[in-house]
């Protein structure tokens, strides 16, 4: 199900991002998941996908403006006018910074992304929210769990 239409209204702090953010964040996603014409997929930079993107990010718009500047610090201007390559490679050197910023946005495209339609039905996924029918899920081997559960306890019982 395609959350792209939904639009939440603005809760105090929230604030949105400049076009030229949206420009750099729309070329940072593409990095993250670039479309697929083997797969018959969107990227994450597709119209839809992006507007979810944008929405979902609005909350942390402060977080996600102080990635975008260092992202823009490492490519010695906007990040959205390198070509394809340089963005490539500044895309890796922010990726590799040692911040929160990369991990927020990388959360949320991926998050965005895989309740797309679209990107479920090529998967071989029904397009419809996991709750109330549920997912069959594969069983597996519980004995993997079992180092886990040969470990002390890692917390004290409540008086």
């Amino acid at each position: 199900m395609t959350h792209a239409n939904l639009t939440p209204g603005l809760i105090a702090g929230d604030a949105t991002l400049t076009s030229a953010e949206q420009d750099a964040l729309r070329a940072l996603v593409r990095l993250i998941i670039p479309a697929s014409h083997a797969y018959n997929v969107p990227g994450a930079d597709d119209e839809l996908i992006f507007a979810d993107i944008l929405t979902t990010l609005r909350p942390q718009a402060q977080h996600v403006s102080s990635a975008l500047a260092q992202l823009d610090a490492l490519a010695d201007g906007p990040f959205a006018g390198l070509t394809p390559t340089e963005q490539e490679v500044v895309g890796e050197r922010f990726r590799s910074a040692d911040s929160p910023g990369p991990g927020l946005i990388v959360g949320v495209v991926a998050q965005c992304y895989y309740r797309d339609d679209r990107v479920m039905e090529s998967l071989g996924m029904e397009a419809r929210p996991p709750f109330p029918k549920g997912y069959e899920v594969e069983e597996g081997d519980w004995s993997l769990l079992d180092p886990v559960r040969a470990r002390p306890k890692l917390y004290r019982d409540a008086p």
